[in-house]
């Protein structure tokens, strides 16, 4: 088939690049007239693994443009990747998506052949039906169909998750929904040979494709994210209380993902999420919600725990070294999570500040995500190129994003290097090893150790004393 994609960013180039592997002749338009230069030159624009390697692998059925008529018109598919950043309120903002969409249907008015619109963006409840009843004013029903198809793509693993997805959702009509499972059969029956360094899934045969109405499959995808983001949150909350009574986080966490219905998946204690989607998907969710009128309460407290816990971070600094000014402090990591240089709510951002704000001496690193992170950061944090050059005399390090190579550290070298061995680790990276051997704090791993109170002991004792005799 043949294929438009609105949108050269994360979403439109991955699932470009993909749908171009398994066969599809792709066209990328994006009004980016730089990107689209790079993209022609088989640069990607962001850091994504294994992408720009397929990129140079389908060139033949790729093409990239900024000039959007040219590709409606040959297009079977049209998908729309664009944008919607949250406003000021956790609304999306839809200005970009609402331009692009308006010109994608002027674009097919000339057509004679029917073509499926596909709405690949998170967008707010409806907003699909809407498009749908935007093209039949244009002159252009049972031409065009909408459909949403939302992505459910992890960043740093973004072609995994396209090619070998766990469902696969499709929201609209019966011509929509057998126009797309026309386009993933390769997909949905895993029929193509996997790409070198993307390798399929053991025992993956089929992936399964899911029909629904369009306002359903709108709100799976925020539905996803948010429950995502209460898992994130919920174990952080335990860990806070593991902290204060001694236990291990680690530990709970592997006893209650043993159990199926919950599972072990974001069970991680660390600071909190951030990126380009759970922090926007949750905002523009309790949006929706409160605009509908009710109050998403749960969602709030998610929200609200994710916010507070890049202090957790601070506080254990502060707890031991108490006056942070003049002193020189290691952040090791800038993005938000590994395999990926988005610097989008990164946590990395409010951390450095607060060290700032408070006289501390920050040298950053990080493998990937350095350049975009002179543009969001403040011009006195020195950005290292190196490790060793973050860590070199350092009395502290703040692991905040947890690369690879900052967990396989062995305890030996980070006391040779460093002034004071202090590592306060933000994600639980640091490998077991290297933590006995170092001055180490991590998150809900016993680390205030409070325990039971001598008064709250007398209490027991005397309200139980029989069972505790």
């Amino acid at each position: 088939m043949k294929v438009a994609v609105i949108g050269a960013g994360y979403v439109g180039l991955s699932t470009g690049v993909a749908l171009a592997y398994v066969g599809h002749e792709v066209t990328c338009v994006d009004i980016d007239a730089e990107k689209i230069r790079k993209l022609k030159d088989g640069k990607v624009p962001f850091f994504e693994p294994h992408l720009e390697e397929l990129l140079g692998e389908v060139r033949s059925r790729m093409k990239f443009t900024d000039f959007l008529p040219e590709a409606a018109a040959r297009a079977d598919m049209v998908f729309l990747a664009v944008g919607t950043p949250a406003g000021s309120d956790g609304s999306p903002d839809m200005t970009d998506w609402y331009a692009a969409a308006s010109e994608t249907l002027a674009c097919l008015k000339g057509k004679s052949a029917p073509t499926v619109l596909v709405n690949k963006s998170t967008v707010p409840a409806g907003t699909a039906d809407r498009l749908q009843r935007l093209a039949d004013k244009a002159g252009l029903a049972g031409k065009v169909t909408v459909a949403s198809n939302p992505e459910f793509l992890r960043q740093g693993r973004a072609l995994e998750d396209t090619l070998y997805p766990d469902r696969i959702v499709v929201g609209g009509d019966e011509a929509a929904a057998e126009a797309l499972e026309r386009l993933y059969t390769p997909i949905i029956r895993q029929s193509f040979a996997p790409p070198s360094g993307v390798a399929r899934p053991e025992g993956l045969t089929r992936v399964p494709f899911v029909v629904t109405d369009r306002i359903s499959a709108e709100i799976s995808k925020y539905a996803a994210n948010a429950f995502l983001a209460m898992k994130i949150s919920f174990i952080n909350e335990i860990a806070n209380v593991c902290d204060r009574v001694g236990a291990n986080v680690e530990s709970v966490a592997g006893i209650i993902g043993m159990d199926p219905r919950i599972g072990p998946a974001f069970l991680r204690a660390g600071i909190g999420f951030g990126g380009s989607c759970f922090p926007k998907d949750t905002r523009a969710l309790q949006y929706m919600a409160s605009s509908s009128g009710y109050e998403f309460r749960l969602l709030s407290a998610v929200i609200e725990v994710n916010n507070a816990q890049k202090d957790i971070l601070l506080s254990k600094l502060r707890e031991e070294l108490r006056d942070l000014r003049g002193r020189k402090i290691a952040v090791l990591g800038l993005a938000f999570k590994p395999m990926t240089d988005d610097m989008r709510e990164a946590p990395s951002v409010p951390i450095i500040r607060a060290l700032l704000d408070e006289g501390a001496r920050v040298w950053a690193h990080d493998p990937a995500a350095l350049e975009k992170a002179r543009t969001v950061l403040p011009g006195e944090v020195r950005l290292c190129a190196s490790l060793h050059e973050a860590l070199q005399d350092a009395e502290a390090a703040l692991l905040v994003t947890d690369w690879p190579e900052y967990a396989q550290l062995e305890g030996a070298y980070i006391r040779r290097t460093m002034k004071r061995p202090l590592w306060i680790d933000g994600r639980n990276a640091l490998n077991p090893a290297a933590r006995r051997e170092i001055e180490y704090r991590g998150i809900g791993l016993g680390g205030v150790r409070s325990g039971l109170a001598a008064e709250d002991e007398e209490v027991a004792y005397a309200k139980y004393p029989k069972i505790l005799a």
